[in-house]
């Protein structure tokens, strides 16, 4: 047995509430990411699910978001490793990578209020997409993601 805090142990050793509070709250993966069919090239919105509660950066149907938004991605051991789309402050993502959570996260702060005082968090920066037509998201773009990683066969 470890005597590490189960956060810093490898993904594969936790079990599900484990792996589930990793979360930080930051809800950036709920924002709405375009994608230009011809050239690849990716982007990150200030819209976000109409699901997201804004003020608690929390899904609101949690159990039910995949049937209930076709686009949402489940974060799993199977597929942590490739959405290079998640922002590098994603606790998976630094610890599929082996790095340190940040000092902010709520896991090493002891308080699930550091991430958004921390200015991490999208709280106070999105819109719900039910408030945005769909044709106007592209007047919402933010940044450009890193292009995507080749599919490798």
């Amino acid at each position: 047995m470890s005597d590490l805090p189960y956060w810093q142990l490898p993904l594969t050793e936790l079990n599900s509430q484990q792996w589930e509070s990793l979360c930080d709250g930051c809800a950036r993966c709920c924002q709405i990411k375009l994608e230009d069919e011809y050239s690849g090239a990716r982007y990150i919105t200030s819209i976000a699910c109409e699901l997201l509660d804004q003020e608690g950066c929390r899904c609101t149907d949690y159990p039910n978001r995949a049937a209930r938004v076709p686009d949402c991605v489940v974060l799993d051991q199977s597929n942590v490793h490739d959405l290079d789309w998640m922002p590098g402050t994603c606790a998976y993502r630094l610890r599929s990578a082996g790095e340190p959570l940040s000092e902010w996260h709520p896991l090493v702060s002891g308080n699930s209020e550091t991430v958004h005082d921390a200015g991490i968090s999208v709280r106070g920066k999105v819109i719900s997409e039910a408030e945005v037509d769909e044709d106007a998201f592209e007047e919402y773009v933010i940044g450009i993601l890193p292009p995507a990683k080749p599919e490798v066969d």
